[in-house]
């Protein structure tokens, strides 16, 4: 990874927007702090589109949509996207599954996290469980004491035995049934509501993660960023970020704001 200082200047003036993961990423130990709050609003007040890409839930992207400086949001690590049109004062949802394939697999999903709770001790049910649509969430460090590599791993494993996709966010693992991603849906929302087809513009638009649940994300796209606390997934987290900044979380993704700003 090198350093976000190696980023060639000339990029930023022709970058269209920031795709950001929330946890850890815009937040700081739980908290959206108001430097990054404001991070965002200012590349948005730029004319940058603004995007978070993110593993919580569907409950949390309606108001996420409506109410931060953003344009739309993906959620549930690519189950969905919302858009909240302003002037029209209307809500835009797109799933990646129908409504009765979703309620299906809710119980199926119910009954894999009673198995994962009996069979990892120290785990939860993430506390935003009830909000979600799509997929499983289990805690392992945030609201719970932090359980070693192993025990998130035998999550992991417990979640693939069942037939789910399962990915490590900073603070959960996460699990769903079908093929789809943070990629997958982001691409899907940038044809769909803004017409910009994302295989052909991706040298226009920024990614910003920290941790192995946003891989997809740091391949696809050619100047992707991870905030300084990415490295303490080491080597075993996927597909790195091409540049990474000085500063952890939310200071992380205001050091980049500024960088993209003062470059164009």
């Amino acid at each position: 990874m090198l350093p976000l200082a190696a980023l060639p200047r000339p990029i930023c003036v022709g970058i269209r927007g920031v795709f950001t993961d929330i946890d850890d990423t815009l937040s700081t130990r739980g908290k959206i702090t108001a430097l990054a709050y404001a991070a965002m609003e200012r590349l948005h007040n730029a004319g940058l589109m603004v995007i978070p890409v993110t593993g919580r839930p569907a409950g949390w992207c309606d108001h996420i949509a409506r109410m931060w400086p953003v344009d739309a949001v993906v959620g549930e690590n690519g189950a969905l996207y919302m858009r909240y049109d302003v002037p029209a004062r209307k809500l835009t949802t797109c799933f990646a599954t129908p409504p009765e394939e979703r309620r299906a697999q809710r119980e199926r999903l119910a009954a894999i996290g009673a198995k994962i709770l009996r069979g990892v001790p120290g785990c939860a049910g993430a506390s935003d469980q009830r909000y979600r649509e799509c997929d499983l969430a289990i805690d392992f460090c945030e609201d719970v004491p932090r359980l070693s590599a192993e025990s998130v791993a035998k999550i992991v494993a417990l979640m693939r035995a069942e037939g789910l996709t399962a990915k490590v966010s900073s603070i959960h693992v996460n699990g769903w049934f079908g093929n789809y991603d943070k990629l997958t849906m982001t691409r899907k929302l940038l044809a769909d509501e803004f017409g910009i087809d994302l295989d052909q513009a991706r040298e226009q638009f920024i990614f910003v993660g920290d941790s192995p649940n946003d891989a997809s994300m740091f391949q696809f796209f050619p100047h992707s960023v991870g905030v300084a606390n990415v490295r303490e997934f080491g080597d075993g987290g996927g597909e790195p970020p091409k540049y990474v900044t000085e500063r952890e979380s939310g200071a992380g993704f205001a050091e980049l704001a500024d960088f993209l700003l003062s470059g164009r």
